[in-house]
């Protein structure tokens, strides 16, 4: 199937229902597949036929996602584009991805116009929520247009389940970033993972508070087929996301765990109506299982744990609200470590070095096998083949799994420090320092030293209001890691540096110390 095909089967079977939502706009399905219609009519017109690369650069909105759904329709491919994004490494994405067309929203036609400069070749750009130049925004356009089903179907019909649709970049938070290639059976893949895991008694309501270029608009496309109506914030303000949970019945929603953190440390947190949440789906990180905690005491047992890549969109792994219940509160907390099992359409593995697949509790590569993995990466042959060895696709995780079959992330196989011949994994210590009730988020690193060739440095964002000494926090760790996993140091910055979409950057933050040097990996 198509992507499009999914929304159509909502449409189909609820057409009256408010599909997008956001601060200025509420449009039912049978509305939005009539922009979809247009607007793809009105692509075509333009130039642009089946295959071509077409970009949205705008935050999160109701207007947006429809660009994205026409898109779709038109057969095109989708190049998100997040506007926090520098915006030369945003024009290099888009130039080296064959960008063909934009939509832009208003508060960035500064930004579009230099886009546009870049890109001589573009065929179309066009505003989303203005006129601008003396053309119309978005709804505007499509209303131009003729909303005929059947010239549009026909001229899409040889779009395949192989094909692209999807081409999105890594985000570089390990490296240079990589334009992955995902197809429709890619997408499709995914919406049959979340829909056999994520059952839903009535059309769900779903927050997209967190970019829709990442995972929150992989689930928002995968709720469509189920009527879903889809309520957007432009920003992660967790006041904003409290309010909406209870204003707008939220039942889902997807949040990186630095976001969840500014929830619970919220003084309104409290203060609100959750009854409504069904799924509150974490993911794009590890996340610390103290303040996992503390969000299941919050919002009850909805906390759903999702592990993915770019490369293999979101459902890699599993675990369901009812996996984070257990009596026993030891093997609660080894729960809570995990990442889930693996879901019914994806294989998943722990492999050596040397491409052995190993057993139970032995530590290795996780890799990922099925048609949720990636076609490759645009015109990286070089990088594809790294990634695909012996038949798999290599994630640069390191875990094991238990006898239950469920999956444990040790770490980032490039994040692993060699301190004095040992090896030391820095999520096992950033969750000793997560569960200080003074510290909101920490990363830790290894930094060049002359007597152990690496030294373990974290670094610390404390809890608004809060404050802690470092030999106290010192001594905190040394009680449940020892001395040779104790950072050597540690520094308290106002904030850590984080992607668009929440990622703690332990890139820049190794670029602070490493300046000059080579690092081993």
């Amino acid at each position: 199937m198509r992507i499009i095909d999914f929304f159509d089967r909502g449409a189909t079977a609820w057409p009256d229902r408010i599909c997008l939502k956001d601060d200025h706009s509420a449009w039912t399905f049978d509305e939005v597949r009539r922009m979809t219609w247009q607007a793809a009519r009105a692509l075509h017109e333009s130039g642009l036929t089946r295959g071509q690369r077409i970009a949205v650069y705008s935050p999160n909105s109701a207007v947006a996602f429809a660009a994205v759904l026409a898109i779709f329709r038109a057969g095109g491919v989708w190049l998100p584009v997040n506007v926090r994004n520098p915006l030369p490494e945003t024009i290099a994405y888009l130039r080296d991805n064959g960008c063909a067309a934009l939509f832009f929203g208003s508060r960035y036609a500064a930004h579009a116009a230099e886009i546009r400069a870049a890109l001589p070749g573009l065929k179309r750009a066009q505003c989303l929520d203005a006129e601008m130049d003396g053309e119309p925004a978005f709804v505007q356009w499509c209303n131009l247009h003729d909303s005929s089903l059947l010239d549009i179907d026909a001229a899409t019909a040889d779009v395949a389940t192989a094909d692209v649709a999807i081409i999105k970049s890594t985000g570089g938070t390990t490296g240079k970033p990589k334009s992955v290639m995902i197809s429709h059976r890619n997408m499709a893949t995914m919406v049959a993972n979340f829909l056999a895991l994520m059952p839903h008694a009535a059309p769900p309501v779903n927050l997209v508070a967190v970019p829709m270029t990442h995972g929150a608009g992989n689930i928002a496309l995968a709720l469509l087929t189920l009527g879903a109506t889809l309520v957007f914030l432009e920003r992660a303000e967790p006041a904003r996301i409290l309010q909406a949970i209870e204003t707008e019945r939220v039942s889902t929603l997807f949040l990186p765990p630095t976001v969840i953190y500014s929830l619970l440390s919220h003084p309104d947190a409290q203060k609100h109506d959750y009854s409504s949440l069904r799924y509150m789906i974490y993911s794009a990180a590890p996340m610390s299982v103290d303040k996992l905690g503390e969000a299941l005491d919050l919002f009850g047992p909805v906390m759903a744990q999702a592990y993915g890549q770019t490369e293999a969109p979101l459902l890699c792994t599993f675990m369901g609200p009812a996996e984070h219940v257990l009596s026993d509160p030891v093997q609660l907390r080894r729960r809570l470590s995990s990442c889930g099992r693996q879901t019914p359409f994806a294989r998943v593995e722990i492999m050596d070095d040397d491409g052995r697949l190993l057993g139970c509790n032995e530590v290795g590569e996780i890799v990922v096998r099925g048609d949720l993995v990636m076609l490759g990466y645009c015109d990286n042959p070089v990088e594809t083949e790294l990634a695909s060895r012996f038949g798999w696709h290599h994630t640069g995780d390191v875990g094991m799994r238990d006898e239950a079959g469920y999956f444990y992330i040790v770490d980032r196989k490039k994040d692993m420090i060699i301190s004095g011949g040992f090896n030391i994994f820095p999520s096992e210590i950033e969750q000793v320092l997560w569960s200080h009730p003074a510290v909101q988020d920490c990363a830790v690193i290894g930094v060049p030293d002359a007597k152990w060739g690496e030294a373990v440095v974290a670094i610390v964002e404390l809890k608004p209001g809060q404050s802690v000494g470092e030999q106290e926090l010192s001594d905190f760790c040394r009680v449940a890691l020892g001395g040779m996993k104790t950072p050597k140091r540690i520094e308290f910055w106002p904030e850590l540096p984080r992607s668009p979409v929440g990622k703690v950057l332990k890139r820049d933050i190794r670029e602070r110390f490493w300046q000059g040097q080579s690092r081993r990996v």
